[in-house]
């Protein structure tokens, strides 16, 4: 190949690459640029979010816990702060971080947007409870006032979220009680489940673990530096005090009761055993339990366990003339009444 060839196509790659790495809107710097503006806005909402709901709460905020709150180092969280004093939605002073007016109504915004959306997660789409706050994150941003207004709407303007936090107006009111930590809750008193903290992911995972949910009655057994016992659905649990520190609860008012779990799960039946359907629980939502719905699992229902898969998990049931399969944790939030065994050869 002759050298002007060789360098014609040399002077053609570099010209690709180039159109490639600067063209206006599509090229890679301009993608580039574009996450980057999209991240420093997330960052900063997420601040604002953040400071917002510290403001409510009475609770003192620093650089190292805006830091921890949005997951970046020190040095990171310190430039963005700036940035938020040079758009004037913060002011930084000796005795801490400080809201402006515009400020405030941006992170009463977001907040507000983030619990709608976890609300909207848990009731119309089937994805499983430890996502819906890290999705409701993502899509916390670029919504208009209008469009969360339209949002809450549509869920019916729901007060609480489905982890029991509050869900402010677009005025920045709050309805419903304020609970206290289970930790500093009285031994041995009727409690109902007020709130239950989504963050961290593996403390929240271990509370969906044990049966725990917002409306739940419990009773706190024991309280010691190594565990917190309580009793709940009929069971013991044990929690490590981390875990039972991000539980909210409040006193239930005399004559009246919390979702007071009757019954026993239906996995409890073994096959040949049949069961009439007395409740779903309430940590059952969205998809799911439209689903157990429309199959006829209803109050009144019997349901016959027929057969379990040869390592345990799934089991098929018998539902009216269908046959239907379901695993554990399925079946754990279905609560039956057992037949006895001549009652039910009977039906």
């Amino acid at each position: 190949m002759s050298d002007p060839v060789t360098a014609l196509l040399a002077a053609i790659a570099v010209a690709s690459a180039a159109v490639v790495l600067l063209w206006p809107d599509r090229g890679v710097m301009a993608r580039w640029r574009r996450t980057r503006r999209m991240n420093d806005r997330m960052h900063g909402e997420h601040t604002l979010k953040y400071l917002y709901e510290s403001e409510v709460n009475a609770v003192v905020t620093s650089l190292q816990s805006v830091a921890g709150a949005t997951g970046l180092s020190v040095d990171e969280a310190a430039v963005l702060l700036q940035q938020l004093v040079d758009r004037r939605l913060i002011v930084v002073d000796r005795e801490g971080i400080h809201l402006t007016s515009s400020g405030r109504e941006m992170g009463l915004h977001v907040l507000r947007a983030h619990r709608l959306w976890e609300s909207y997660l848990a009731d119309h789409t089937g994805f499983p409870e430890p996502e819906w706050h890290g999705r409701a994150h993502d899509l916390e941003h670029g919504l208009s006032p209008a469009e969360v207004d339209a949002l809450s709407a549509r869920l019916q303007h729901p007060i609480r979220d489905p982890h029991g936090d509050p869900i402010p107006t677009a005025e920045g009111e709050f309805s419903g009680q304020r609970g206290v930590p289970l930790t500093s809750a009285p031994l041995d008193q009727p409690l109902r489940i007020l709130h239950m903290e989504d963050e961290p992911k593996a403390v929240y995972a271990q509370l969906v673990a044990q049966g725990l949910h917002p409306g739940s009655s419990v009773r706190l057994v024991e309280i010691s530096p190594e565990r917190v016992r309580l009793a709940a659905g009929g069971a013991e649990h044990a929690l490590d005090p981390l875990a039972a520190a991000s539980i909210s609860v409040t006193p239930l008012a005399q004559g009246k009761r919390a979702e007071e779990p009757v019954g026993e799960p239906l996995g409890s039946l073994r096959p040949g055993e049949e069961g009439r359907v007395l409740s779903i629980s309430r940590r059952c939502r969205g998809p799911e339990r439209r689903r157990f719905m429309d199959l006829g699992v209803l109050p009144g229902t019997v349901i016959r366990a027929e057969m379990r898969s040869p390592n345990g998990d799934p089991t098929a049931y018998r539902v009216r003339d269908a046959l239907i399969a379901l695993r554990a944790e399925q079946a754990e939030v279905i609560r039956v009444e057992r037949l006895p065994q001549a009652r039910a050869a009977a039906l």
